[in-house]
């Protein structure tokens, strides 16, 4: 799984992200165990305090829970991460369109740039 993040950018919501892109692409699947605090905070080149308060985060929504001893697990409530992905994904896009708008764009000249995009 791909743990790179955007320095510019709070840590600890992009490893929220990160788990719940996860789960509803399917990467993990409700019942899986997550990886250990410490094996995200390697991956992620972040501290393991970043990681668990992500956890803890992913936690008070519901997306997570913790078995003692155990470690970390996801839920069943696929319908909750696939929410929270759609307001993020909501989110996000009205933060560029707005942006675009402030340069000037139209959504007609939006919608040309997005269609001629190449990206990875």
């Amino acid at each position: 799984m791909d743990w790179r993040l955007d320095k510019k950018r709070p840590i600890c919501p992009q490893i929220c992200e990160k788990i719940c892109v996860f789960i509803a692409s399917g990467k993990i699947n409700a019942g899986d165990r997550l990886m250990s605090v410490r094996e995200v905070a390697s991956n992620a080149d972040v501290t393991p305090n970043t990681v668990q308060k992500a956890y803890e985060s992913l936690e008070q929504q519901g997306i997570i829970y913790s078995k003692r001893g155990s470690g970390w697990f996801v839920c069943d409530s696929m319908n909750l991460t696939k929410e929270l992905l759609d307001h993020l994904i909501h989110t996000k896009t009205v933060a560029y369109l707005n942006e675009m708008q402030n340069l000037g764009l139209d959504k007609k000249e939006v919608i040309a740039i997005i269609k001629n995009l190449r990206y990875s």
